[in-house]
This record gives C-alpha cells, structure tokens and sequence, in this order.
C-alpha cells in the first residue's frame, strides 16, 4: 500500500491512498482523515486502507484522480518523533578520518542517533528555504521507517513488527554550522534544519524480497543539478538494521506511533574506490577528496541548485515517488 498527504490548507493535510503506479489517487476521508490517525488505529484502519489500495490499482475505485506529488506534504507533515541514526558507519568514519580523528570502536556496536525537529517537514517538491550558502548547505539521502507504538525494552526482532511504512528523506545539513555546535557537547540543533521527505509512504510489502532483515535492499539515485552524483545502495553497509535503530530508541523509553526512524546517510565502502556508486551527501565527497588531495573541491550547494533523490524496483518503477527540490533564498 501507498499513501501520501495531500494540502488542503491545514497543518496536517489530508490522507489519500496512491496507487502502485503512483499515477492515481483516492482521499481516505471516509476511512481516516490523516496519517496520524490511521497509524494511531492502524489495525482498524490498515484492513479498510488496503481495500481501498485494491480497488484504485483495479480500477474499481469510486474517485480516483491524478496524483501530482505538487499536492504533496510530507506524508507525516509533523510528527512525535523524528530520531535519525547513523546506520551506515562507513560515513562516520570518512569523516572522522578526513579530520585526522581515530573512529572510537563502540561506534561498529553502539548506533549514533539524534533527535531532529519534526513540527515542521518539507513536502517532497517544495523548495528548501535558507538564509545564507555560506552555512554550507548538504543534502543526506536516506532511507526511514515509520513505527507504530513500541514498548520500552523492545528486542531488535520484535522491533521489526512494528514498522508500519517506510519512506525517503533529504536531512537538510547546514554543515558550517554542525562543528561549533558539535563543540559544545550538546549535539545538533541550527546545523539540522527541517527535513524534506517522499511523496509517499509505503507498507514493507511494496518492495518484495528487496526488503529484507530490516533493510532495503535497493540503490538510492542521487541527482545534483540534473547530474547523478551517487547510487549508493541502501541494503549494502548498513551496520545497524532498523530493528537495531529501534530496540535502541526503546531501550529507556517507548516510542509511540507516529514515530520515525531514519537510517542516516547511505554510504557504501567501495564507493571510496568506485566512483560509479557515488555519494548521498556532498560531505562524504569532500572527506574522500580530503583525504586523497589534502583539501576538499566539491563546493556545498548553492541558492538555485536542485537536487533529487528516487529510489526503483528492478522493472525501474518509481517506488516512493521523488523528492525533487530546489534550494532558495529567505526573502
């Protein structure tokens, strides 16, 4: 099943149910008003949504219309939660390496996580509105999950039973500003503004046997400016699968539905040798160009750059629909 959230003019928009082309839209009005509160009820919701999900991709539904992922919000437009981890190490380590600092070992076992502001995402065509380039603006594909209610102490197995949805993010980086801030011990704030994510959010079932061990197991297609820079693939390198990511969350508190969970940027290791796989974030490019030349030459994105992120199936369909934005300056 896929869903998004259309506008309609209110914070938390309206739910509709997209087909499996992504071409054709149903509104889930007369089922649920919004995600939150079908992922709120999801096992009175979820058995009435998949009918409905059945009957568009059939061409039985009452009122179909075109999808434009324009009308798109996030899918969650404002959530409880937004805890983003560091899965794919390798990216850690390019950037502690790049600076001349040594990798503690307990970051192979113990995942990195942040919690992020999640009042406010970006839909997946809006611009991303910024005050200045010189903050050193990045762009971080990756993969996340969307949890229904899980409880404190929840093994990495039982975890995986609770992931509802999946989608993509752009975490917005403003990576000048993450070092000062870094500095004062007490994690990001200014230097993760608000994330950008897919058009839609799906069930696990949507990608087949690619999802598998609490992973996806698909590239991630990175586009810069109309150039693809990166397909890193999101099953390769991932250390810590996403029932890891929540069994961590839930160690010392529940985390309740509406949550999401995100993997951090996708990054593989032979990428470092192999510049067809490419980076998801312009900051693993300038690590490797560090520690290779002494300096990084890859500039961070400017006022009218665009970037686009899309993941697809093996027959090359579209599965989350893009993030396609572009980046513009605060009036």
């Amino acid at each position: 099943m896929k869903l998004a959230t259309l506008k309609d003019g209110s914070r938390d928009g309206q739910l509709a149910v997209v087909s499996r082309d992504l071409q054709l839209a149903h509104l889930a009005n007369e089922i649920v008003g919004t995600l939150q509160s079908a992922l709120d009820d999801w096992s009175f919701c979820e058995p009435q949504l998949t009918d409905l999900y059945e009957a568009l991709n059939q061409g039985r539904a009452r009122y179909p219309f075109a999808f434009d992922p324009k009308r798109a919000m996030a899918p969650l437009p404002r959530a409880y939660q937004w805890a983003d981890g560091s899965a794919y190490v390798n990216h850690v380590e390019l950037v502690r390496r790049a600076r001349g600092a040594e990798m503690p070992e307990s970051f192979w076992h113990d995942p990195l996580m942040y919690q992020g502001g999640s009042d406010d995402f970006i839909g997946p065509t809006d611009d991303v509105v910024l005050a200045s380039e010189e903050w050193g603006i990045d762009f971080e594909g990756e993969v996340a999950v969307i949890v229904d209610d899980v409880p404190m102490g929840c093994s990495e197995a039982a975890a995986l039973g609770h992931i509802r949805l999946l989608l993509l993010v752009n975490d917005v980086s403003l990576r000048n500003l993450i070092p000062a801030e870094l500095a004062k011990g007490f994690g990001f704030f200014q230097g993760k503004p608000a994330s950008s994510f897919s058009p839609v959010a799906v069930t696990p079932d949507e990608l087949g046997s690619a999802w598998h061990e609490g992973k996806v197991h698909l590239p991630l297609e990175v586009t810069w400016n109309g150039r693809k820079v990166g397909e890193p693939n999101a099953g390769v390198d991932m250390v810590f699968s996403f029932g890891r990511l929540i069994a961590h969350i839930a160690k010392t508190r529940r985390a309740r539905a509406g949550s999401i969970v995100g993997s951090g940027t996708i990054s593989n290791k032979d990428a470092n040798v192999n510049p067809q796989i490419g980076y998801a974030c312009i900051a693993e490019q300038r690590c490797l160009e560090t520690i290779a030349h002494g300096s990084p030459r890859t500039e961070f994105m400017k006022f009218g750059d665009t970037i686009r992120l899309e993941m697809f199936d093996a027959q090359r369909r579209s599965i989350f629909g893009a993030i396609d934005q572009k980046i513009v300056k605060l009036p």
